[in-house]
Protein backbone atom coordinates (compact mmCIF):
# COMPACT_ATOMS: atom_id res chain seq x y z
CA UNK A 1 0.00 0.00 0.00
CA UNK A 2 1.28 3.63 -0.56
CA UNK A 3 0.30 6.87 0.73
CA UNK A 4 1.42 9.44 -2.04
CA UNK A 5 2.91 12.56 -0.95
CA UNK A 6 0.56 15.85 -2.28
CA UNK A 7 -0.77 18.65 -0.91
CA UNK A 8 -3.59 16.69 0.30
CA UNK A 9 -3.67 18.08 4.13
CA UNK A 10 -2.21 15.37 6.51
CA UNK A 11 -4.57 14.60 9.48
CA UNK A 12 -3.86 12.19 12.32
CA UNK A 13 -6.10 9.79 10.94
CA UNK A 14 -4.23 9.54 8.10
CA UNK A 15 -0.89 9.27 9.35
CA UNK A 16 -2.27 6.60 11.96
CA UNK A 17 -3.27 4.81 8.68
CA UNK A 18 0.09 5.40 7.13
CA UNK A 19 2.41 4.32 10.13
CA UNK A 20 -0.13 0.89 11.05
CA UNK A 21 -0.63 -0.42 7.42
CA UNK A 22 3.09 0.65 6.60
CA UNK A 23 2.41 2.22 3.65
CA UNK A 24 4.89 2.92 1.65
CA UNK A 25 5.57 7.15 0.41
CA UNK A 26 5.60 8.20 -3.26
CA UNK A 27 5.55 11.91 -4.46
CA UNK A 28 2.80 12.73 -6.62
CA UNK A 29 3.30 14.07 -10.31
CA UNK A 30 1.83 17.93 -9.18
CA UNK A 31 4.90 17.81 -6.03
CA UNK A 32 7.50 16.82 -8.31
CA UNK A 33 6.30 19.11 -10.99
CA UNK A 34 6.96 22.01 -8.12
CA UNK A 35 10.04 20.78 -6.53
CA UNK A 36 11.75 21.14 -9.63
CA UNK A 37 10.10 24.43 -10.89
CA UNK A 38 11.66 26.22 -7.97
CA UNK A 39 15.10 23.87 -8.22
CA UNK A 40 15.30 25.26 -11.88
CA UNK A 41 14.16 28.99 -10.28
CA UNK A 42 16.87 29.35 -7.71
CA UNK A 43 19.47 27.90 -10.29
CA UNK A 44 18.12 30.27 -12.83
CA UNK A 45 18.03 33.22 -10.28
CA UNK A 46 22.05 32.61 -9.04
CA UNK A 47 23.47 32.85 -12.31
CA UNK A 48 22.20 36.28 -12.83
CA UNK A 49 22.10 37.86 -9.90
CA UNK A 50 25.11 39.52 -7.92
CA UNK A 51 23.73 40.36 -4.53
CA UNK A 52 23.85 37.99 -1.73
CA UNK A 53 20.63 35.73 -0.98
CA UNK A 54 20.87 34.71 3.18
CA UNK A 55 21.38 30.82 3.29
CA UNK A 56 22.41 30.31 -0.66
CA UNK A 57 25.43 32.03 -1.19
CA UNK A 58 26.41 33.43 2.16
CA UNK A 59 26.97 32.09 5.69
CA UNK A 60 24.30 31.18 8.39
CA UNK A 61 23.06 32.99 11.44
CA UNK A 62 25.43 35.37 12.87
CA UNK A 63 27.58 34.68 9.41
CA UNK A 64 24.89 36.26 7.23
CA UNK A 65 27.30 38.96 5.84
CA UNK A 66 29.80 36.37 4.49
CA UNK A 67 29.55 36.27 0.77
CA UNK A 68 30.08 32.99 -0.24
CA UNK A 69 31.41 32.35 -3.79
CA UNK A 70 29.24 29.87 -6.07
CA UNK A 71 32.24 27.49 -6.62
CA UNK A 72 32.64 27.08 -2.89
CA UNK A 73 28.29 26.37 -2.77
CA UNK A 74 28.22 22.65 -2.33
CA UNK A 75 31.06 22.75 0.92
CA UNK A 76 29.17 25.68 2.07
CA UNK A 77 25.36 22.77 2.58
CA UNK A 78 27.79 20.07 3.33
CA UNK A 79 29.96 21.80 6.09
CA UNK A 80 26.45 23.25 7.33
CA UNK A 81 24.98 19.60 7.95
CA UNK A 82 28.29 18.45 9.54
CA UNK A 83 29.11 21.23 11.95
CA UNK A 84 25.43 21.02 13.20
CA UNK A 85 25.08 17.56 13.93
CA UNK A 86 26.13 18.24 17.46
CA UNK A 87 23.23 16.71 19.19
CA UNK A 88 23.90 14.76 22.14
CA UNK A 89 21.83 12.89 24.89
CA UNK A 90 19.45 10.11 24.65
CA UNK A 91 18.62 8.77 21.21
CA UNK A 92 15.32 9.79 19.07
CA UNK A 93 13.11 6.84 19.35
CA UNK A 94 13.05 5.39 15.74
CA UNK A 95 9.16 5.70 15.49
CA UNK A 96 9.59 9.42 16.24
CA UNK A 97 12.66 9.69 13.28
CA UNK A 98 10.38 7.65 11.02
CA UNK A 99 7.46 10.60 11.79
CA UNK A 100 10.55 13.52 11.29
CA UNK A 101 11.28 11.55 7.47
CA UNK A 102 7.16 11.60 6.52
CA UNK A 103 6.81 15.55 7.94
CA UNK A 104 10.42 16.90 6.55
CA UNK A 105 9.28 15.19 2.94
CA UNK A 106 5.72 16.99 3.02
CA UNK A 107 7.73 20.41 3.63
CA UNK A 108 10.14 20.00 1.19
CA UNK A 109 7.16 18.43 -1.31
CA UNK A 110 5.45 21.76 -1.63
CA UNK A 111 8.21 23.64 -3.71
CA UNK A 112 9.07 26.25 -1.74
CA UNK A 113 12.50 24.96 -0.14
CA UNK A 114 15.03 25.18 -3.38
CA UNK A 115 16.44 21.08 -2.95
CA UNK A 116 16.53 18.69 -5.80
CA UNK A 117 14.09 16.40 -6.83
CA UNK A 118 17.17 13.48 -6.11
CA UNK A 119 17.50 14.63 -2.44
CA UNK A 120 13.43 14.05 -1.72
CA UNK A 121 13.84 11.04 -3.55
CA UNK A 122 16.50 9.83 -1.42
CA UNK A 123 14.58 10.96 1.83
CA UNK A 124 11.37 8.83 0.88
CA UNK A 125 14.10 5.56 -0.12
CA UNK A 126 15.71 6.23 3.56
CA UNK A 127 11.40 5.73 4.73
CA UNK A 128 10.12 3.03 2.96
CA UNK A 129 13.49 0.96 3.46
CA UNK A 130 13.42 1.10 7.12
CA UNK A 131 17.20 3.55 7.08
CA UNK A 132 16.31 5.78 9.78
CA UNK A 133 19.43 7.95 10.68
CA UNK A 134 20.53 8.09 14.58
CA UNK A 135 19.42 11.67 15.91
CA UNK A 136 20.03 12.37 19.29
CA UNK A 137 17.11 14.60 21.81
CA UNK A 138 19.71 17.52 22.99
CA UNK A 139 20.81 20.17 20.65
CA UNK A 140 17.42 22.29 19.59
CA UNK A 141 16.50 25.34 20.80
CA UNK A 142 13.37 25.00 18.42
CA UNK A 143 13.85 28.12 16.96
CA UNK A 144 15.95 28.43 13.81
CA UNK A 145 14.74 25.24 12.92
CA UNK A 146 15.66 21.89 15.27
CA UNK A 147 18.45 22.64 13.96
CA UNK A 148 21.38 20.15 15.67
CA UNK A 149 18.28 16.93 15.03
CA UNK A 150 17.69 17.56 11.55
CA UNK A 151 22.14 17.78 11.14
CA UNK A 152 21.17 14.17 12.14
CA UNK A 153 18.74 13.07 10.22
CA UNK A 154 20.32 14.58 6.96
CA UNK A 155 23.99 13.42 7.31
CA UNK A 156 22.88 10.37 5.94
CA UNK A 157 22.07 12.06 2.75
CA UNK A 158 25.91 12.89 2.14
CA UNK A 159 26.94 9.77 3.02
CA UNK A 160 28.18 10.46 6.89
CA UNK A 161 26.62 9.17 10.11
CA UNK A 162 25.12 6.10 11.03
CA UNK A 163 21.56 4.48 10.56
CA UNK A 164 19.36 1.81 11.90
CA UNK A 165 18.96 -0.54 9.27
CA UNK A 166 16.93 -4.28 9.59
CA UNK A 167 17.55 -3.89 13.28
CA UNK A 168 20.79 -2.82 13.75
CA UNK A 169 23.32 0.43 13.55
CA UNK A 170 25.01 0.45 10.89
CA UNK A 171 27.60 3.21 8.93
CA UNK A 172 25.29 4.60 5.92
CA UNK A 173 28.24 3.68 3.71
CA UNK A 174 27.80 0.04 3.59
CA UNK A 175 23.57 0.87 3.40
CA UNK A 176 24.51 3.12 0.62
CA UNK A 177 26.71 0.44 -0.94
CA UNK A 178 24.25 -2.68 -0.11
CA UNK A 179 21.62 -0.25 -2.15
CA UNK A 180 24.22 0.70 -4.90
CA UNK A 181 22.98 4.40 -3.94
CA UNK A 182 25.73 7.32 -4.50
CA UNK A 183 25.99 9.94 -1.64
CA UNK A 184 24.01 13.48 -2.40
CA UNK A 185 26.08 15.96 -3.60
CA UNK A 186 23.66 19.11 -2.14
CA UNK A 187 23.32 21.96 -3.92
CA UNK A 188 22.53 25.61 -2.80
CA UNK A 189 20.30 26.14 -0.24
CA UNK A 190 19.64 22.47 0.60
CA UNK A 191 21.90 22.02 3.67
CA UNK A 192 19.83 25.01 4.92
CA UNK A 193 16.29 23.73 3.34
CA UNK A 194 17.29 20.34 5.40
CA UNK A 195 17.97 21.67 8.46
CA UNK A 196 15.51 24.63 9.07
CA UNK A 197 12.39 23.44 9.66
CA UNK A 198 10.33 22.12 12.87
CA UNK A 199 10.06 18.23 12.26
CA UNK A 200 11.88 17.29 15.65
CA UNK A 201 9.27 19.09 17.67
CA UNK A 202 6.16 18.00 15.19
CA UNK A 203 7.27 14.40 14.98
CA UNK A 204 6.96 14.60 18.68
CA UNK A 205 3.85 16.50 18.88
CA UNK A 206 2.03 14.09 16.31
CA UNK A 207 3.32 10.69 18.16
CA UNK A 208 2.58 12.18 21.22
CA UNK A 209 -1.18 12.99 19.92
CA UNK A 210 -1.59 9.43 18.60
CA UNK A 211 -0.96 8.20 22.32
CA UNK A 212 -2.70 10.48 24.30
CA UNK A 213 -6.00 10.36 22.42
CA UNK A 214 -5.58 6.51 23.11
CA UNK A 215 -5.36 6.96 26.73
CA UNK A 216 -7.74 9.85 27.24
CA UNK A 217 -10.19 6.84 25.57
CA UNK A 218 -8.74 4.42 28.46
CA UNK A 219 -8.64 6.71 31.18
CA UNK A 220 -12.65 6.68 30.79
CA UNK A 221 -12.60 3.28 30.18
CA UNK A 222 -10.19 2.37 33.32
CA UNK A 223 -11.98 5.13 35.25
CA UNK A 224 -15.78 3.47 34.44
CA UNK A 225 -13.80 0.38 35.79
CA UNK A 226 -13.08 1.97 39.18
CA UNK A 227 -16.24 4.06 39.47
CA UNK A 228 -18.10 0.43 39.38
CA UNK A 229 -15.78 -1.12 41.47
CA UNK A 230 -15.75 1.91 44.05
CA UNK A 231 -19.80 1.08 44.11
CA UNK A 232 -20.32 4.88 42.91
CA UNK A 233 -23.66 6.33 41.61
CA UNK A 234 -24.13 7.04 37.82
CA UNK A 235 -26.34 10.29 37.94
CA UNK A 236 -23.67 12.97 37.93
CA UNK A 237 -22.94 12.01 33.94
CA UNK A 238 -26.77 12.62 33.05
CA UNK A 239 -26.75 14.42 29.76
CA UNK A 240 -28.99 16.81 31.47
CA UNK A 241 -25.43 18.06 33.72
CA UNK A 242 -23.65 18.63 30.80
CA UNK A 243 -25.78 20.07 27.97
CA UNK A 244 -26.07 23.13 30.72
CA UNK A 245 -22.12 23.37 30.49
CA UNK A 246 -21.55 22.02 27.28
CA UNK A 247 -17.73 21.97 26.74
CA UNK A 248 -16.98 19.15 24.01
CA UNK A 249 -15.06 17.02 25.97
CA UNK A 250 -16.77 17.10 28.72
CA UNK A 251 -19.91 16.09 26.85
CA UNK A 252 -17.77 13.69 25.36
CA UNK A 253 -16.42 12.10 28.37
CA UNK A 254 -20.05 11.77 30.08
CA UNK A 255 -21.27 10.01 26.55
CA UNK A 256 -18.59 7.40 27.05
CA UNK A 257 -19.09 6.85 30.61
CA UNK A 258 -22.50 6.12 29.92
CA UNK A 259 -21.93 3.83 27.34
CA UNK A 260 -19.03 1.84 28.89
CA UNK A 261 -21.43 1.33 32.01
CA UNK A 262 -24.74 0.65 30.56
CA UNK A 263 -25.81 -2.60 31.80
CA UNK A 264 -23.89 -3.03 34.85
CA UNK A 265 -25.65 -4.28 37.63
CA UNK A 266 -22.87 -2.75 40.27
CA UNK A 267 -23.84 0.59 38.96
CA UNK A 268 -27.58 0.22 38.76
CA UNK A 269 -27.82 -1.31 42.51
CA UNK A 270 -29.17 0.88 45.37
CA UNK A 271 -26.29 3.21 46.77
CA UNK A 272 -25.98 3.97 50.72
CA UNK A 273 -24.34 7.08 49.59
CA UNK A 274 -25.29 10.34 48.29
CA UNK A 275 -21.92 11.51 46.59
CA UNK A 276 -18.98 9.85 44.76
CA UNK A 277 -15.28 12.10 45.68
CA UNK A 278 -14.87 14.59 43.11
CA UNK A 279 -12.07 11.83 41.02
CA UNK A 280 -15.23 9.86 40.57
CA UNK A 281 -17.77 11.96 40.24
CA UNK A 282 -16.14 14.86 38.23
CA UNK A 283 -14.50 12.69 35.36
CA UNK A 284 -16.30 14.45 32.55
CA UNK A 285 -15.28 17.97 33.34
CA UNK A 286 -11.72 16.63 34.18
CA UNK A 287 -11.05 14.10 31.60
CA UNK A 288 -13.24 16.19 29.14
CA UNK A 289 -11.25 19.22 29.52
CA UNK A 290 -8.00 17.17 28.40
CA UNK A 291 -9.89 16.50 25.76
CA UNK A 292 -10.51 19.83 24.38
CA UNK A 293 -6.88 20.51 25.05
CA UNK A 294 -6.04 17.57 22.64
CA UNK A 295 -8.43 19.40 19.68
CA UNK A 296 -6.31 22.73 20.52
CA UNK A 297 -3.18 20.75 20.33
CA UNK A 298 -3.99 18.67 17.00
CA UNK A 299 -5.49 22.01 15.51
CA UNK A 300 -1.75 23.55 15.86
CA UNK A 301 0.52 20.07 14.53
CA UNK A 302 -2.72 19.75 11.60
CA UNK A 303 -1.69 23.28 10.78
CA UNK A 304 2.11 22.63 11.48
CA UNK A 305 2.98 19.76 9.42
CA UNK A 306 0.75 20.74 6.34
CA UNK A 307 3.22 23.94 5.87
CA UNK A 308 6.95 24.86 5.26
CA UNK A 309 8.85 26.04 7.89
CA UNK A 310 12.11 26.28 6.14
CA UNK A 311 13.56 29.26 5.05
CA UNK A 312 14.17 31.44 3.47
CA UNK A 313 11.23 30.80 1.16
CA UNK A 314 11.28 30.78 -2.45
CA UNK A 315 7.84 32.06 -4.07
CA UNK A 316 9.35 31.13 -8.10
CA UNK A 317 5.92 32.30 -9.76
CA UNK A 318 5.97 35.62 -7.71
CA UNK A 319 10.02 35.91 -8.51
CA UNK A 320 10.82 36.25 -4.77
CA UNK A 321 12.92 34.99 -2.27
CA UNK A 322 12.37 35.62 1.09
CA UNK A 323 14.33 35.28 4.27
CA UNK A 324 11.27 34.90 7.32
CA UNK A 325 11.16 33.25 10.53
CA UNK A 326 8.94 30.42 10.23
CA UNK A 327 11.35 27.98 11.46
CA UNK A 328 10.33 29.16 14.70
CA UNK A 329 8.74 26.67 17.13
CA UNK A 330 6.81 28.85 19.41
CA UNK A 331 3.46 27.88 18.25
CA UNK A 332 4.55 24.17 18.74
CA UNK A 333 6.12 24.94 22.08
CA UNK A 334 2.99 26.27 23.99
CA UNK A 335 1.10 23.00 22.27
CA UNK A 336 3.48 20.60 24.12
CA UNK A 337 3.54 23.09 27.10
CA UNK A 338 -0.20 22.53 27.25
CA UNK A 339 -0.45 18.67 26.13
CA UNK A 340 2.27 18.29 29.55
CA UNK A 341 -0.36 20.22 31.49
CA UNK A 342 -3.54 18.38 30.09
CA UNK A 343 -2.24 14.49 30.53
CA UNK A 344 -0.53 15.82 33.93
CA UNK A 345 -4.19 16.09 35.47
CA UNK A 346 -5.34 12.78 33.77
CA UNK A 347 -2.58 10.72 35.70
CA UNK A 348 -3.46 13.15 38.55
CA UNK A 349 -7.03 12.22 38.82
CA UNK A 350 -6.26 8.83 37.83
CA UNK A 351 -4.23 8.11 41.17
CA UNK A 352 -6.63 9.67 43.20
CA UNK A 353 -8.93 7.04 42.21
CA UNK A 354 -6.55 4.62 43.34
CA UNK A 355 -6.14 5.87 46.25
CA UNK A 356 -9.70 5.67 47.36
CA UNK A 357 -10.04 2.09 45.80
CA UNK A 358 -7.08 0.75 48.39
CA UNK A 359 -8.49 2.29 51.51
CA UNK A 360 -11.17 0.31 52.63
CA UNK A 361 -14.28 2.02 51.90
CA UNK A 362 -17.74 1.29 50.51
CA UNK A 363 -17.42 -2.65 51.72
CA UNK A 364 -14.31 -3.49 49.90
CA UNK A 365 -10.83 -4.57 52.23
CA UNK A 366 -8.06 -2.39 53.27
CA UNK A 367 -5.47 -2.30 50.34
CA UNK A 368 -7.61 -4.99 48.06
CA UNK A 369 -6.37 -8.12 50.07
CA UNK A 370 -7.65 -10.86 52.05
CA UNK A 371 -5.77 -10.91 54.84
CA UNK A 372 -4.49 -7.41 55.35
CA UNK A 373 -1.40 -7.23 57.76
CA UNK A 374 -0.17 -10.65 56.53
CA UNK A 375 -0.49 -9.08 52.76
CA UNK A 376 0.31 -5.88 51.85
CA UNK A 377 -1.85 -6.27 49.11
CA UNK A 378 -2.13 -3.23 46.81
CA UNK A 379 -0.34 -0.54 49.37
CA UNK A 380 2.65 0.00 47.45
CA UNK A 381 1.59 0.45 43.58
CA UNK A 382 -0.65 3.61 44.87
CA UNK A 383 3.09 4.65 46.33
CA UNK A 384 4.47 4.03 42.82
CA UNK A 385 1.79 6.00 41.62
CA UNK A 386 1.96 8.76 43.26
CA UNK A 387 5.62 8.95 42.94
CA UNK A 388 4.66 9.65 39.11
CA UNK A 389 2.53 11.70 39.56
CA UNK A 390 4.57 13.89 41.56
CA UNK A 391 7.90 13.89 39.00
CA UNK A 392 4.92 14.60 35.85
CA UNK A 393 4.07 17.72 37.94
CA UNK A 394 7.80 18.62 37.63
CA UNK A 395 7.71 17.71 33.91
CA UNK A 396 4.86 19.26 33.48
CA UNK A 397 6.30 23.09 34.40
CA UNK A 398 6.29 25.09 31.17
CA UNK A 399 9.85 24.99 28.90
CA UNK A 400 8.11 27.81 26.49
CA UNK A 401 8.96 30.53 29.40
CA UNK A 402 12.09 30.26 28.75
CA UNK A 403 14.43 31.69 26.63
CA UNK A 404 18.09 31.91 25.83
CA UNK A 405 20.75 33.89 23.60
CA UNK A 406 22.47 32.45 20.87
CA UNK A 407 24.05 32.79 17.71
CA UNK A 408 26.05 35.74 18.47
CA UNK A 409 22.64 37.45 19.20
CA UNK A 410 21.31 37.16 15.86
CA UNK A 411 19.16 34.66 17.37
CA UNK A 412 18.17 36.12 20.32
CA UNK A 413 14.50 34.33 21.32
CA UNK A 414 13.95 30.69 21.10
CA UNK A 415 11.27 28.87 22.05
CA UNK A 416 12.60 25.79 23.69
CA UNK A 417 9.79 23.62 22.27
CA UNK A 418 12.58 20.55 21.89
CA UNK A 419 12.54 20.71 25.59
CA UNK A 420 8.92 20.74 25.67
CA UNK A 421 8.72 17.75 23.35
CA UNK A 422 11.02 15.32 24.93
CA UNK A 423 9.68 16.10 28.63
CA UNK A 424 6.13 15.58 27.04
CA UNK A 425 7.32 12.53 25.72
CA UNK A 426 8.65 11.32 29.49
CA UNK A 427 5.26 12.59 30.75
CA UNK A 428 2.57 10.86 28.69
CA UNK A 429 4.52 7.14 29.14
CA UNK A 430 4.46 8.48 32.69
CA UNK A 431 0.35 8.75 31.90
CA UNK A 432 0.23 5.20 30.55
CA UNK A 433 1.98 3.56 33.48
CA UNK A 434 -0.30 5.47 36.44
CA UNK A 435 -3.51 4.22 34.32
CA UNK A 436 -2.09 0.86 34.02
CA UNK A 437 -1.67 0.76 38.13
CA UNK A 438 -5.04 2.03 38.10
CA UNK A 439 -6.53 -0.97 35.99
CA UNK A 440 -4.19 -3.52 38.59
CA UNK A 441 -6.43 -1.56 41.31
CA UNK A 442 -9.76 -1.24 39.72
CA UNK A 443 -9.55 -5.23 38.39
CA UNK A 444 -8.70 -6.28 42.03
CA UNK A 445 -11.28 -4.41 43.68
CA UNK A 446 -13.64 -5.50 41.02
CA UNK A 447 -13.42 -8.73 42.07
CA UNK A 448 -14.48 -8.78 45.60
CA UNK A 449 -17.89 -7.42 43.96
CA UNK A 450 -18.50 -10.74 42.95
CA UNK A 451 -21.78 -12.01 41.73
CA UNK A 452 -22.82 -8.63 40.28
CA UNK A 453 -21.55 -7.77 37.47
CA UNK A 454 -19.90 -4.75 35.27
CA UNK A 455 -21.72 -4.07 32.37
CA UNK A 456 -20.67 -6.77 29.40
CA UNK A 457 -18.53 -4.12 27.57
CA UNK A 458 -16.43 -3.73 30.86
CA UNK A 459 -16.11 -7.43 31.66
CA UNK A 460 -14.78 -8.45 28.64
CA UNK A 461 -12.26 -6.09 28.66
CA UNK A 462 -12.18 -7.53 32.21
CA UNK A 463 -11.78 -11.34 30.84
CA UNK A 464 -8.76 -10.34 28.44
CA UNK A 465 -6.88 -8.19 31.01
CA UNK A 466 -7.06 -11.47 33.78
CA UNK A 467 -5.40 -13.56 31.38
CA UNK A 468 -2.52 -11.20 31.75
CA UNK A 469 -3.28 -10.53 35.21
CA UNK A 470 -4.93 -12.85 37.47
CA UNK A 471 -6.09 -11.59 41.04
CA UNK A 472 -3.97 -11.28 43.61
CA UNK A 473 -5.01 -13.36 46.07
CA UNK A 474 -1.28 -13.41 48.48
CA UNK A 475 1.45 -10.73 48.09
CA UNK A 476 3.83 -11.28 45.22
CA UNK A 477 6.31 -8.81 43.14
CA UNK A 478 3.97 -6.42 41.71
CA UNK A 479 6.64 -4.72 39.34
CA UNK A 480 5.88 -7.80 36.92
CA UNK A 481 1.70 -7.47 37.12
CA UNK A 482 2.12 -3.56 36.39
CA UNK A 483 4.39 -4.40 33.86
CA UNK A 484 1.93 -7.04 32.33
CA UNK A 485 -0.51 -3.65 32.90
CA UNK A 486 1.43 -1.41 30.96
CA UNK A 487 1.89 -4.25 28.01
CA UNK A 488 -1.59 -4.82 28.24
CA UNK A 489 -2.57 -0.88 27.68
CA UNK A 490 0.11 -0.64 24.57
CA UNK A 491 -1.72 -3.87 23.11
CA UNK A 492 -4.84 -2.54 23.07
CA UNK A 493 -6.22 -1.47 19.73
CA UNK A 494 -8.75 1.05 19.47
CA UNK A 495 -10.68 1.57 16.85
CA UNK A 496 -9.38 5.45 15.41
CA UNK A 497 -12.98 6.65 14.90
CA UNK A 498 -13.20 6.26 18.82
CA UNK A 499 -10.39 8.87 19.80
CA UNK A 500 -9.92 11.29 16.98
Amino acid sequence: MKHIISSKILDLGTINSILSDEKKLELSRTSKDKIIACRTYLDAKLKTRSKPLYGINTGFGALHNVKISNKNLTVLQENLVMSHACGTGERVPNKVVKLMLLFKIQSLSYGHSGVQLETVDRLIDFYNNDILPIVYTQGSLGASGDLAPLAHLALPLIGKGNVVYEGKEHAIETVLNDFNWQAIELQSKEGLALLNGTQFMSAYGVYLLLKSYKLSYLADLIGSMSLDAFDGRIEPFNALVHLVRPHNGQLKTAERLRGFLDGSELIQQKKKHVQDPYSFRCMPQVHGATKDTLAFVEKTFKTEINAVTDNPNIFSEDDLIISGGNFHGQPLALALDYLKIAMAELGNISERRTFQLVSGLRGLPVFLVNNPGLNSGFMIPQYTAASIVSANKQLATPASVDSIVSSNGQEDHVSMGANAATQAYTLVNNVERILAIELFNASQALFFRVPKKSSAFIESILSLYRQDVPFVEDDRVMHDDIQASIDFIESLDVDSRELY
